[in-house]
């Protein structure tokens, strides 16, 4: 299974991707540091994604389960984990207010829709803890179709 958290920044991704039980966690940030990308253009944040996506892949078809969270702002960069893992689960995290990121918020974010969600969450509205119990339950509930 692949679990993608996904939203503008600071809306919680790697908090919460932190807590969730997976073999592997590819974080957005650590991925450009590690590649050198400091492309912030569409097709820069595009190939960043799909990069993320790359090694998700692969790591799940070898039998482990992997946590990303990235920013995934284009419904392009999505459909494209999507065509690659038949296992994927979508968890849109967004909030209200200002937390200090606003300057690396993606302009044009194609909202995802609903039917293209597992669980979305404000996190200015719902707690850490309570985020990642919804989190955890709908995993369990996604799995259980699956198998």
């Amino acid at each position: 299974m692949v679990i993608v958290l996904f939203g503008q920044p600071c809306s919680g991704k790697t908090t919460l991707a932190n807590q969730i039980e997976a073999d592997y966690h590819i974080d957005g940030d650590h991925l450009r540091t590690m590649f050198k990308n400091t492309d912030y253009s569409r097709q820069g944040r595009i190939n960043n994604l799909n990069r993320a996506s790359d090694i998700a892949t692969y790591l799940h078809y070898n039998g482990n389960k992997v946590v990303l969270s990235l920013v995934y702002p284009y419904k392009e960069a999505r459909e494209y984990l999507n065509s690659l893992v038949n296992d994927v689960f979508w968890v849109y995290l967004t909030y209200e207010g200002k937390r200090g990121r606003e300057a690396n918020h993606v302009a044009d974010f194609d909202l995802p829709y609903y039917d293209d969600l597992n669980v979305m969450i404000n996190t200015s509205a719902t707690s850490e803890e309570d985020s990642l119990k919804l989190i955890k339950e709908f995993i369990q509930l996604h799995e259980k179709r699956i198998s």
